[in-house]
C-alpha cells in the first residue's frame, strides 16, 4: 500500500528537512502550503495550497494519509495566542478522520526551572511563559486525543536547530547573519553555560525512524541529545573553525537592543521572553530514544556546521 504523509510547516526548517527523508525513504509526501511559498517547497513533494487555520483544506489534503507531521509555527512568535492551538486542532481532526499518526517537533520551552539542568520524558511540564503554557497545551490535547484510541501521536524534543533550511533560528539570526561572511559572531549565552542544538537532518532521520517502527503504543515522546555544548564555546569554535579564521571576531549578543526593539515590535519582544534559556544550562536527556533505536543520528559538529553556513552563504 502506498504510504501517504501530509507535512504542515513544509517550507520551514523542520518541516522540510523530515518531508525530504520521507520522499527519500519511499512515502507519498503531500505539502500543505500558501500559493505564495510553493517556490520553497522540498523537491518530490506534492504542493496542496492551503491554509492551515482551514479545517476543510486540511481534511482534504489528509485523505489517505497515514501519517501528519504538524511542523507549521506563525512566523516571528507572532499571534501564538491565536493560531497555534485551532491549527493543531485542525490536524488531529484530520488525522481522527483518516485513523492517521500524528508527529510534532517538541520545544523545551514547556520546562521550567524545576525540570533542569536533566530533563527527561517524564520531567514535569511547567513552563515559565506564555509561548510555554501553549506548547504544553498542544501536548495535552495530542495525549488526550491518542488515549481516546481516536489518533496515535508522537513528540520529538531536541534543542535548538540549525542546518540547511533553519532561516528562523538562533543560529542563523543570533549568532551569524546568513548571506555574506559574517564580521562578527554573537554569543547569546552566558560565559560557561551549557547550550543544546539540533542538527536538522539529524533530527529528520530520528523521526523517521521512530515513524516506521512498528509499535502500536498511542502516544510516545523521545528526546534527542543532538549537539551539546557543555561550555556555550564549541558551537562558536566550529564556526571559526568553518570559516578558516582563527582571528573572527567574537562578540556578546545585544541582548539590550533586543529590549529596546522589543518595545516597538512583536518578535524582538517575543525573543527576549525565551533569554533564560540561555542563562541556564539545559540539557534532554535521550536515553530513552537510544533504548528504542540503538543510536541517535548523529552528524559531526565540524560537518553539520560547515554544511549550515554554506547553506546560507557564508563561505564564499
Amino acid at each position: 500500500m502506498e504510504r501517504i504523509a501530509l507535512v504542515l510547516g513544509a517550507t520551514g526548517g523542520i518541516g522540510g528537512a523530515v518531508a525530504r527523508r520521507l520522499a527519500e525513504g519511499g512515502w507519498s509526501v503531500r505539502a500543505l502550503v500558501r500559493a505564495q511559498s510553493l517556490a520553497r517547497l522540498p523537491g518530490h513533494v506534492i504542493p496542496v495550497t492551503g491554509d492551515a487555520m482551514d479545517s476543510t483544506t486540511v481534511a482534504a489534503a489528509a485523505t489517505g494519509a497515514k501519517l501528519i507531521v504538524h511542523a507549521v509555527n506563525p512566523p516571528g512568535y507572532r499571534d501564538w495566542d491565536k493560531l497555534v492551538l485551532p491549527m493543531l486542532d485542525n490536524s488531529i481532526a484530520a488525522a481522527r478522520a483518516q485513523r492517521a499518526r500524528v508527529v510534532l517537533p517538541g520545544t523545551v520551552y514547556n520546562y521550567g526551572p524545576d525540570s533542569f539542568p536533566l530533563i527527561d520524558e517524564a520531567a514535569p511540564q511547567h513552563p515559565v511563559t506564555r509561548k510555554g503554557a501553549i506548547r504544553v497545551e498542544m501536548e495535552h490535547k495530542l495525549r488526550s486525543a491518542a488515549e481516546a484510541g481516536d489518533i496515535r501521536a508522537l513528540i520529538v524534543r531536541a534543542g535548538d536547530f540549525f542546518g540547511p533550511g533553519a532561516a528562523n533560528s538562533w543560529f542563523a539570526q543570533g549568532l551569524i547573519k546568513p548571506g555574506a561572511r559574517p564580521g562578527v559572531i554573537r554569543s547569546p549565552g552566558e560565559p560557561g553555560v551549557g547550550h543544546q542544538w539540533a542538527y536538522l537532518p539529524d533530527v529528520a532521520e530520528t523521526m523517521v525512524r521512530l515513524i516506521e517502527r512498528d509499535t502500536a503504543q498511542g502516544f510516545e515522546t523521545f528526546h534527542m541529545d543532538g549537539h551539546w555544548d557543555a561550555t556555550g564555546a564549541a558551537m562558536i569554535e566550529a564556526i571559526i573553525q568553518a570559516l578558516g579564521e582563527p582571528n573572527a571576531r567574537v562578540a556578546p549578543f545585544p541582548w539590550w537592543l533586543l529590549r529596546i526593539a522589543g518595545l516597538f515590535a512583536v518578535t524582538p519582544r517575543e525573543l527576549m521572553e525565551m533569554r533564560y534559556l540561555w542563562q541556564r544550562a539545559i540539557r534532554l536527556n535521550n536515553a530513552r530514544l537510544v533504548a528504542t533505536l540503538g543510536a541517535e543520528p548523529h552528524t559531526p559538529l565540524a560537518l553539520a556546521v560547515r554544511t549550515t553556513l554554506g547553506d546560507m552563504g557564508c563561505l564564499s
